[in-house]
């Protein structure tokens, strides 16, 4: 139903996506790159644009666990880090996924056994600026994701202008932990680690005649 994510998505049944994500996945490690699953639990079905908008997915947890978040519990192990939705899910949280205890916590790394880092996604969409019905500044929309389990915070496409609004950002989470309003997760620092490459990247030149990929090509129809 989404407009906004369209063909983003692999498709709509959860064991094709599951297929597709876990080669390309799978070709992004041997490249020695790690990869990002997104937007958990799942943006498919709201219409509305979280860039301009704060989406609400009416459905119950079981539906939702069963389609749209299905991939995450299969390939919680070939995964190096996921994104959580700006989308509103009333029947699990009043909060996004990504500001929310329940679905980073108790869901996606309780029920589900993701083990890897957890981003937001951009702090400067409208669907991240307004929590509990109030407005929030990009500090405090920070706090908010980092205290319900994300391990790193995102703010996208806000460089210019001499990097003021970085600035207050780094400015007001420096604050906030000065105050003990937020402190990093246990293995926050390993799972961020993790992502970093283990050696240094093939030139392109060589990787288009890297055996494994010869093979796969090979494969092809």
């Amino acid at each position: 139903a989404s407009g906004v994510i369209g063909d983003r998505a692999f498709g709509r049944d959860p064991r094709v996506v599951s297929l597709l994500a876990k080669s390309l996945m799978h070709g992004l490690l041997q490249s020695g790159m790690a990869n990002c699953g997104k937007h958990f639990p799942g943006h498919g079905f709201v219409r509305a644009d979280s860039h301009t908008d704060l989406p609400v997915d009416r459905r119950s947890l079981k539906a939702i666990l069963a389609e749209d978040a299905a991939p995450y519990g299969w390939l919680n192990t070939t995964l190096s880090s996921v994104m959580p939705a700006h989308v509103v899910y009333p029947k699990v949280d009043a909060r996004p996924a990504g500001f929310s205890q329940r679905w980073l916590g108790d869901i996606l790394r309780g029920q589900l056994g993701f083990g890897g880092a957890v981003f937001s996604d951009d702090l400067s969409m409208a669907g991240a600026r307004v929590l509990d019905g109030e407005p929030v500044s990009h500090a405090q929309a920070a706090v908010a994701a980092l205290n319900a389990g994300c391990d790193l915070v995102l703010l996208c496409n806000q460089s210019q202008g001499g990097g003021a609004v970085l600035d207050a950002l780094i400015s007001g989470l420096t604050e906030a932990q000065l105050k003990e309003q937020w402190q990093p997760w246990e293995g926050s620092e390993e799972r961020r680690l993790a992502l970093l490459p283990r050696g240094p990247a093939l030139a392109w030149d060589d990787l288009m005649v890297q055996p494994d990929y010869m093979h796969a090509l090979g494969l092809l129809p």
